[in-house]
């Protein structure tokens, strides 16, 4: 991995500098939820790897676009001080600003939306098995997220006030799981996807591509797997990612990737951020 001053001359495949962060691979293979459920697990498969999330009884699954923004700056920090304690920064409000959101109050405001992601993702326990039944290979991790949460403002208080020593101490197999192997991405790019679906394609996007080699068809049913746990159905599932993968195209428009009969055909492209990030 680039040492920091490396990393800020990383650029696009366009020449231009970037702003470089990192998503953890493991959550780029199987991703989070996308919508509040009233279930205390979930489960999300690709291939022989399954991704198993169990809430805090009290607060439920992490879910959204949040938690993918709070993913990419806490794998970015754990890069980048290769340290298991990260700190949150002076106040709630220019933490915000890192992920890039616009502090808003109010029931439905971002303030106390990001809050309670924050809290469901630092409370839940994961785990992650690559599960071979035919040569009876399986390799399991299961770990908290973090072993010390540490948040000290209140919804009552001023929203600018300091955070005096707010922050988390990751796992140890949660630091490994963020900082071993990651995935580059454009943090600006992140930042300007709407929905939860749009990350998690635009990370598997510049991930794929950073590796494929030849034309690649993928089915529809098995992109439902990897991505559409929570819709209706597939039709439903089909026109929701379709929608996404047009706003990831915006954002990364050298990926090579078209909608055929059956699935998705995906042509050798260059990766949205340059090969050396991802040595």
């Amino acid at each position: 991995m680039p040492g920091l001053a490396q990393r800020r001359r990383i650029s696009n495949i366009s020449g231009d500098p970037i702003e470089l962060g990192f998503m953890a691979r493991v959550f780029v293979q199987a991703t989070l939820p996308h919508k509040s459920t009233d279930s205390l697990a979930f489960t999300r498969r690709n291939g022989r790897l399954t991704l198993k999330i169990t809430a805090d009884k009290d607060f439920g699954l992490p879910y959204g676009r949040y938690p993918r923004l709070l993913l990419a700056w806490m794998t970015r920090e754990a890069c980048r001080t290769k340290s298991r304690r990260l700190e949150l920064g002076h106040s709630l409000s220019s933490f915000m600003a890192q992920l890039g959101l616009t502090p808003t109050g109010g029931r439905s405001g971002t303030i106390p939306r990001v809050r309670d992601q924050m809290t469901r993702l630092f409370l839940s326990t994961i785990s992650f098995t690559d599960y071979d039944p035919a040569v009876g290979k399986l390799a399991d991790d299961r770990f908290a997220v973090t072993d010390r949460t540490r948040l000290w403002w209140s919804p009552t208080e001023d929203e600018d006030r300091p955070l005096w020593g707010s922050y988390v101490v990751l796992s140890e197999l949660g630091y490994r799981a963020l900082a071993e192997r990651p995935v580059p991405v454009d943090m600006a790019a992140l930042r300007s996807l709407r929905s939860p679906l749009a990350l998690d394609v635009y990370c598997w996007l510049t991930y794929r591509n950073s590796y494929l080699k030849r034309p690649t068809r993928i089915p529809w049913p098995a992109l439902a797997v990897q991505f559409g746990a929570g819709y209706s159905d597939r039709r439903n599932f089909k026109r929701k990612f379709t929608q996404a993968l047009r706003q990831v195209l915006e954002v990364y428009p050298s990926a090579r990737v078209a909608k055929v009969p059956g699935g998705l055909r995906l042509v050798p492209s260059p990766s949205h951020v340059e090969p050396e990030a991802f040595r």
